[in-house]
């Protein structure tokens, strides 16, 4: 073969080698559980929500709270904090999504607490973290 020759197909393999590349990066971003492909690791984000008492309300220590969290497949991903204490929660499945309910910590007392929620997964695009401003009065 000629060196013109040799020229072209070298050209023509590397541009086809970018396009497939190309459009191997592009085609994940559709909307869907498989997002990235349709590889085993995608994740859809978890979402949180609903957050009672609402924010920037006052409550009492030992008020109760709850919050909605879609898209987990276990509890056991969701941690809460409040002013940075940790808090028991308790999860009930609802489907499609799971009711979580805590209480305000006792020694936390006219002061205001973010009650903040992560949820934790084996990748980081699939984790979430929200959460509220709570103002609690001295009882």
């Amino acid at each position: 073969m000629t060196k013109p020759i040799l020229l072209t197909l070298f050209l023509l393999t590397c541009s086809f080698n970018i396009a497939t590349q190309a459009s191997e990066h592009h085609s994940g971003h559709g909307g869907g559980k498989t997002s990235g492909g349709g590889s085993a690791s995608s994740c859809e984000k978890p979402r949180l929500g609903k957050f009672l008492p609402p924010h920037l309300a006052t409550v009492t220590p030992k008020s109760e709270f709850s919050f909605l969290v879609f898209n987990i497949d276990k509890p056991e991903q969701v941690s809460v904090t409040v002013k940075n204490i940790p808090v028991d929660v308790v999860a009930e499945f609802k489907d499609p999504y799971y009711l979580f309910k805590g209480k305000i910590p006792n020694s936390l007392v006219d002061t205001a607490a973010r009650v903040n929620i992560k949820v934790t997964a084996k990748s980081s695009h699939c984790e979430a973290e929200d959460g509220w401003l709570l103002k609690i009065s001295d009882k």
